[in-house]
């Protein structure tokens, strides 16, 4: 079992930045791929970022990288979201989430993130 919890959302002006982070219990969170996704009012949840379990590897949603920068610290069971240059677009509820199951394939869908956060608000204004 890993729970998750969230921090760091709030309100920003556009252009501005956020980190998120994300602190995971248990010993094996270095076995787990890491997902960070965010759900828009009236949108379905999407995408941002993942990190392969020993953070050497990173991907990004469509048009994020630039922007987001996704990073582990697995000394410290943390996975940090470094959103910057931030448009009303990014406003959403960001998860974190961990999966021992994504592949090349399925990294940027829900299904193989077995445990998930509850969430954290970012809101951006114009």
């Amino acid at each position: 079992q890993v729970q998750l919890v969230e921090s760091g959302g709030g309100l920003v002006q556009a252009g501005g930045s956020l980190r998120l982070s994300c602190a995971a219990s248990g010993r094996t969170f270095s076995t787990y791929t890491m997902g960070w996704f965010r759900q828009a009012p009236g949108k379905e949840r999407e995408f941002v970022a993942a990190i392969s379990s020993a953070g050497r590897m990173a991907y990004y949603g469509d048009s994020l990288k630039g922007r987001f920068t996704i990073s582990r610290d697995n000394a410290k069971n943390t996975v940090y979201l470094q959103m910057n240059t931030l448009k009303p677009e990014d406003t959403g509820v960001y998860y974190c989430a961990a999966s021992q199951r994504t592949t090349d394939y399925n990294r940027d869908r829900e299904y193989p993130y077995d445990y998930w956060g509850q969430g954290t608000q970012v809101t951006v204004s114009s």
